[in-house]
């Protein structure tokens, strides 16, 4: 082990040494990459503030500090080693102590006693000497393991300081490590054109079963506003008396059966078409055409409003009934609400509401019936 220190050391020294630049880099040499954006027009874009070409010239200097920066990895895994080394001789070195603090009581016996000193008294000193002699070899090692490991952390101190120096010098990324950052924003700029385009509708499946809860008909929702860690899940039964609101903190919860709070409306709900968006529930108010915001963290109405013109308890159903008049949804755009008046002859009538005020922001008229969705 000392024989590899006394040729790694010098080693190391001449790399130093052949690693110091001899000029400083100034700023200007440096880089920058910033993030995929979109413009107005909805185009993925993308900056990438190049260095100047001489900044090719470090690598050499680069790949010298990596080189050398592996050695210093490898002299940390030595280090590690020889700590094994030492902990492991280090039981040694304490039953070696043990077994001496035996051999002087020994001495002591004799010493006091030489008058009645017996041939098995010298046998068993010598047996105790047998067993020391092997452990003396092992402490002498054990020294001077421990003043290795002392050597090498102070070299390694000293090593990374001058790393830090010579980082600082020739700055912290070569031109192929430039080259993977700017792959990496390739990749990243081609997953923002991704998620910029729906795509084509390629088919759809037949449902899938989550749970089976309370009455035959009911409404399970989440929030699409909400953030990653809130997966909660509210669950209201029945599509007509009820006002009993069920939360449950994850889909797992909700397929357990594990409620986590209950809230009671103000007013009974019609139908099954209700939303949660933005930490708050929107319904159709009971033998109303008044929709109701109902904020879940203060318990409270925060808005109403009577959907104009908009038929309600079964007058203007989907085809199944169920008090489905007034059909309330959300999306990436807001909110939204498709129902049925008479001005339009019972045909489908799609308006957007503003969030907050649950004010008509726009409507569109189609000439398909109502009743005849969902056949």
């Amino acid at each position: 082990m000392q024989a590899l220190f006394r040729i790694l050391n010098p080693l190391l020294l001449l790399m130093l040494f052949g690693l110091y630049p001899s000029v400083t880099i100034g700023p200007k040499e440096g880089w920058q990459v910033y993030s995929s954006a979109q413009d107005p027009d909805g185009r993925c874009i993308c900056t990438v503030v190049a260095p100047e070409q001489n900044l090719c010239s470090r690598d050499a200097k680069s790949r010298q500090l990596r080189q050398l920066l592996e050695k210093v990895q490898n002299m940390s895994q030595s280090i590690e080693v020889l700590n094994l080394r030492t902990q492991r001789d280090f039981q040694y070195v304490l039953k070696m102590e043990t077994q001496m603090k035996g051999l002087r009581s020994k001495f002591r016996q004799v010493e006091d006693d030489r008058k009645t000193l017996m041939t098995k008294h010298f046998q068993e000193l010598k047996e105790k000497m047998d067993e020391l002699q092997p452990l003396i070899p092992v402490l002498e090692q054990y020294k001077t393991d421990a003043k290795l490991i002392t050597q090498f952390k102070e070299e390694i101190r000293n090593l990374s300081a001058v790393l830090t120096g010579i980082q600082e010098e020739i700055g912290a990324y070569d031109y192929e490590e430039l080259h993977q950052r700017v792959i990496g924003l390739e990749t990243r700029l081609r997953n923002c054109m991704t998620k910029l385009t729906c795509g084509k509708l390629m088919k759809i499946t037949g449902p899938i079963t989550i749970k089976t809860s309370g009455t035959r008909f009911g409404a399970w929702m989440t929030d699409p506003q909400a953030s990653q860690k809130n997966n909660r899940v509210w669950y209201m039964d029945s599509y007509t008396n009820n006002k009993i609101v069920r939360e449950y903190k994850s889909i797992a919860d909700f397929v357990t059966g594990v409620e986590s709070r209950t809230y009671n409306l103000p007013f009974k709900w019609a139908g099954t078409n209700h939303v949660v968006y933005n930490g708050s529930l929107y319904y159709n108010k009971y033998q109303s055409n008044i929709i109701v915001k109902y904020s879940f963290e203060t318990g409270r109405i925060l808005a109403q409003r009577a959907l104009e013109y908009a038929g309600f308890h079964n007058v203007y159903p989907y085809t199944w009934g169920g008090f489905s008049d007034i059909d309330l949804m959300a999306d990436e755009m807001g909110l939204w609400a498709v129902y049925a008046t008479n001005q339009n002859a019972g045909n489908i009538v799609l308006s957007q509401l503003d969030p907050q005020t649950l004010e008509v922001l726009k409507t569109w008229n189609t000439e398909y019936s109502k009743r005849n969705a969902g056949e």
